[in-house]
């Protein structure tokens, strides 16, 4: 029984360099960033001077870099103050869509706002952000 192990066990690691070729590691994440999969025009937008009590409309633009169609998943502002709209379809590789911002300048003086956008399939948020002075 001890010579069966000992056989055993020194089979076992006879093969084992052999067995650890089978499965090659491959340094590839499997979940894409938003980064990875869509290149943006711009992701901060100086608007200048916005005359108060005017709505300003700000538009992202992206194209997708990767070879699958991609699709927004989520538009978060953040704050009421704006409101966003985008591309609802899914936008195919090296076709381009877009992330809008409407931005209600009820109040006088520097503002600095974000969006943060989800890409379906995607858990890393993408933030995009625009600033601007509200003027009389």
């Amino acid at each position: 029984m001890k010579n069966l192990k000992i056989t055993a066990l020194l089979a076992v690691l006879a093969f084992s360099p052999f067995y650890a070729n089978v499965f090659p590691v491959i340094p590839t994440s499997i979940v894409k960033k938003v980064a990875e999969v869509a290149k943006w025009k711009s992701e901060t937008i100086d608007v200048g001077n916005i005359p108060q009590g005017k709505q300003k409309l700000i538009r992202f633009e992206f194209t997708n870099t990767s070879s699958q169609p991609i699709m927004i998943d989520k538009v978060a502002p953040s704050c009421g103050c704006t409101t966003a709209d985008y591309t609802k379809t899914k936008v195919l590789p090296g076709k381009t869509g877009f992330v809008e911002a409407s931005y209600n300048a009820a109040a006088e003086g520097p503002f600095s706002k974000s969006i943060t956008i989800t890409m379906a399939g995607s858990s890393e948020p993408k933030t995009l952000s625009f600033k601007g002075t509200v003027v009389k």
